[in-house]
């Protein structure tokens, strides 16, 4: 029996139209039939996350996710997956207020991580906010996994790419990519966690390697796996 999957997205909503795309792509189907029953919720209203948590103000920001989260419970699903790492923060304020459970995609992406990188640095390209919370770095590292912080002037670079370039709808600027780039692997990391979504449209933009874990793509796979339906190799 197939499940109805909600999904909390239009945070942003380049990566919303990205992840539906890829449980498309990524589920093998052979008819219309055979894909996953999938409610999204773009709520581009959703106040911004990082500057809620910089601003420790989480009010807002939570009381708005919990009742896009009740309105995707009230209309069925059987599960809730939220497109925005930084919401993850948020999400689990509420996730004991609603009675069906949310796909952590930042719990999963670290349970990934730690079969491919134990004991080995990993990159975290994240926003502020994320950052803040450790939101990854407390799950890693109790994975066995050494998170890597990048220095102020980096992270500017990364937040450059999220805010003034993908969410102000121009692309990546190529030329600062390859400087983080470049910083990340000569660090010594083994892998690149891309902890928001933004930073899964670049991958997919600039086609990015395997070095780049993409979150979305793990939340992808888990949705389709939830849903009952057949996952091709991801």
């Amino acid at each position: 029996m197939s499940k109805l999957v909600g999904i909390l997205g239009g945070m942003g909503p380049m990566a919303s139209q990205l992840f539906y795309k890829m449980v498309t792509d990524m589920t093998d189907a052979g008819c219309d039939q055979e894909h996953v029953n999938l409610l999204l919720y773009s709520d581009s209203s959703m106040p911004d996350r990082t500057a809620a948590i910089l601003k420790g103000d989480y009010e807002n920001v939570q009381a708005q996710l919990l009742a896009d989260a009740q309105i995707l419970e009230r209309s069925g699903c059987q599960a809730i997956g939220i497109t925005c790492n930084t919401a993850h923060f948020f999400a689990d304020r509420i996730k004991d207020e609603i009675g069906i459970p949310i796909i952590h995609m930042i719990q999963e992406t670290a349970q990934q991580v730690a079969e491919e990188a134990r004991e080995q640095k990993v990159a975290l390209l994240a926003t502020d906010g994320t950052i803040r919370t450790r939101l990854y770095q407390d799950r890693l590292e109790q994975a066995g996994v050494v998170p890597v912080i990048l220095p102020e002037d980096m992270q500017k670079m990364v937040m450059y790419q999220i805010y003034e370039r993908i969410k102000n709808g121009k692309p990546c600027d190529e030329e600062k990519w390859a400087v983080l780039d470049e910083f990340i692997r000569e660090a010594g990391c083994k892998r690149a966690i891309l902890a928001c979504t933004e930073l899964s449209v670049i991958r997919e933009e600039l086609a990015l390697d395997d070095f780049y874990v993409d979150p979305l793509r793990v939340l992808a796979c888990e949705v389709i796996e939830f849903s009952g339906k057949k996952l091709k190799l991801c």
